[in-house]
């Protein structure tokens, strides 16, 4: 007999599989459709291993500049924007379709930038590192002259490195479940005991705030590398009262405006931490600060503790107590209770009360107007002035600065 491999038709393999399904008990047959769909997936997510990206962006040019780069053939205009950026926006530059833009010489810092493509934003495809910042992404990069400086400290290292956990805590005083992220410092799991850092965000961020934006474990397990800080425990809590995670009006439960406050409910934190971790006790061992909004948080929740915290620190702060125009002193002959409660938190004696703010922050007269109150009653405080004004570059330089102080 001839070979029967001759007379058949081209093999349909789609056409065989269904006709084998077909055949199939039913049970066999949801094992072989899911086997199946395992293999599709796996077979899509290795091809991503292999895609390529050929135009390399960011390049860090022996110069110092850093040049950034987006294919886009069918563009009619490409921009960047981004503080590394001149001005702010700047149109970037046409070849074969790939469009690009050279920094000034940076200085060490981390950076952020984004491109617009006819109008539409995108993110740099080249660049895997990413920050959020409320609902806005962009592309970073981080720029370090010598080991130490403030690039370097934001950046990962061949250091012990401490845990990031992100927790959820129950509140009672809100009336909710909520979110937050715990730094623990290299060598927690060995059973010692450490003093805690409650560092706070600001208006539009979360708990992951300070962990992305803030580059706060880099700092903290570069600092205690290089024995600039002592190791500590460092919760960063969400401050939106509304919700239980994520930044204000998106977290993953919308709440009612809850009828207590945050600094009222910060309590709730610190029972968690306090039966969850291993922490020294007493205002030896704890600290509080936060920027902005947080700033204000810290300002009342040490008002409302006092004796509790050892080292307080406003960063950019908010400072007031109500929603007033009315100057500083006006708002406390308005509420009595806060210069008592004022008088109580330096009573205390904190070891550390720091304020610190940029030159050009819109809320700078806000803290002239609290220092005047504090010189006016003598009561005791460090001040930090930086160039710039509202932004995280700034809150990076602070957190690291304030962090050797503690403990």
């Amino acid at each position: 007999m001839e070979n029967e491999e001759e007379f058949l038709p081209p093999l349909n393999t789609q056409k065989v599989q269904c006709l084998m399904l077909n055949n199939l008990r039913p049970m066999k047959k949801m094992y072989l459709l899911a086997s199946m769909l395992l293999t599709a997936l796996a077979a899509q997510a290795q091809q991503a291993i292999f895609e390529r990206h050929d135009t390399r962006s960011p390049q860090f040019n022996d110069d110092g500049t850093v040049t950034l780069r987006i294919k886009a053939p069918d563009a009619q205009k490409v921009s960047v924007i981004g503080d590394c950026i001149k001005d702010g926006r700047q149109d970037m530059t046409n070849q074969d379709g790939v469009w690009s833009y050279t920094t000034a010489v940076l200085p060490p810092e981390l950076y952020n930038y984004r491109f617009y493509v006819d109008g539409a934003e995108v993110q740099d495809a080249g660049n895997i590192e990413r920050s959020r910042d409320v609902r806005s992404f962009m592309s970073t990069f981080t720029v370090s002259k010598e080991k130490g400086d403030c690039g370097w400290l934001y950046q990962n290292h061949n250091v012990e490195h401490g845990d990031v956990a992100h927790v959820w805590y129950d509140s009672p005083t809100l009336g909710m479940k909520r979110r937050m992220s715990i730094y623990t410092p290299p060598g927690y799991d060995k059973g010692k005991a450490y003093p805690v850092l409650y560092l706070l965000h600001g208006a539009g961020g979360d708990e992951e705030a300070w962990l992305t934006l803030g580059r706060m474990a880099q700092v903290m397990d570069n600092l205690i590398a290089l024995g600039k800080a002592k190791p500590m425990i460092v919760v960063t809590p969400n401050g939106n009262a509304s919700d239980d995670a994520g930044p204000l009006e998106t977290g993953l439960t919308k709440k009612e405006w809850p009828k207590k406050s945050y600094e009222e409910s910060f309590t709730d934190i610190m029972n968690y931490v306090k039966s969850h971790y291993k922490i020294k006790k007493g205002a030896d061992n704890t600290a509080l600060c936060g920027l902005s909004m947080g700033g204000y948080h810290t300002f009342r929740i040490s008002m409302l503790n006092p004796g509790t915290f050892g080292y307080i620190g406003l960063y950019s702060a908010a400072v007031r107590l109500d929603r007033s125009q009315k100057s500083f002193e006006e708002q406390l002959n308005d509420h009595p209770e806060a210069a008592g409660q004022l008088k109580a938190l330096f009573d205390s004696k904190p070891h550390l009360y720091w304020i610190a703010i940029g030159k050009d922050d819109f809320l700078f007269q806000q803290n002239v107007a609290l220092r005047s109150y504090l010189d006016k009653m003598q009561y005791p405080y460090e001040y930090y002035e930086s160039e710039g004004g509202h932004i995280w570059r700034n809150w990076r330089i602070y957190l690291t600065m304030f962090a050797q102080r503690l403990f």
